[in-house]
């Protein structure tokens, strides 16, 4: 695990730009209080597509609860609803700082690590075993995605509330996609 932290906090930034320029997406400008300066398009570009990633992980694992096959996989989608949550409230706590508009550039967006649209359809018609499938591929693919973002926010960021919150979600990210393996462990 360590050498996977290692190779995800060592890419350079242009993981996190090249990223948003695939999907044709792009920062909006910065404006207003001296404060909302510090944000540069790193922050903003961070927030913004990190709050629509985290929205549809937290309506997968919203399913888990009447879906889900395995009592370990209820109980790691509770605990991770709860932590979308919080990261939602702070992210948007961000974006309100930063002085963005919320104009969420990124919705219907199908972007690398962010659970489609398909994804939650077809979770909501599976259950048990196909279901506990479905949900850890596509919360694993977010998670690991979120820590990559995560890394190019920290190494590029502006605004220092914006990258101290990028190291706490990068941090709980890891130990999250190591519960969610644990939860899985023995399972196919």
């Amino acid at each position: 695990m360590q050498l996977r932290r290692y190779v995800l906090t060592r890419r350079p930034v242009w993981v996190l730009l090249a990223a948003l320029l695939v999907t044709g997406c792009s920062a909006q400008p910065v404006a207003g209080t001296p404060r909302a300066a510090a944000f540069n398009a790193t922050d903003i570009a961070w927030i913004q597509l990190m709050i629509p990633m985290d929205e549809r992980a937290r309506l997968l694992t919203g399913l888990a609860p009447g879906r889900a096959g395995d009592p370990a996989l209820v109980r790691f989608a509770e605990r991770a609803a709860g932590r979308q949550e919080a990261e939602l409230t702070r992210l948007r706590g961000l974006l309100a700082l930063s002085a963005a508009p919320d104009t969420r550039p990124h919705e219907g967006h199908d972007m690398p690590g962010m659970v489609s649209a398909d994804t939650l359809r077809r979770a909501g018609a599976l259950s048990g075993e196909e279901f506990d499938r479905v949900f850890a591929a596509a919360l694993r693919a977010h998670l690991a995605q979120s820590l990559l973002l995560c890394s190019g926010e920290r190494a590029s960021g502006g605004a220092g509330e914006a990258r101290e919150l990028a190291g706490e979600l990068e941090e709980a990210g890891s130990e999250e996609l190591a519960l969610l393996d644990a939860a899985r462990s023995g399972k196919s």
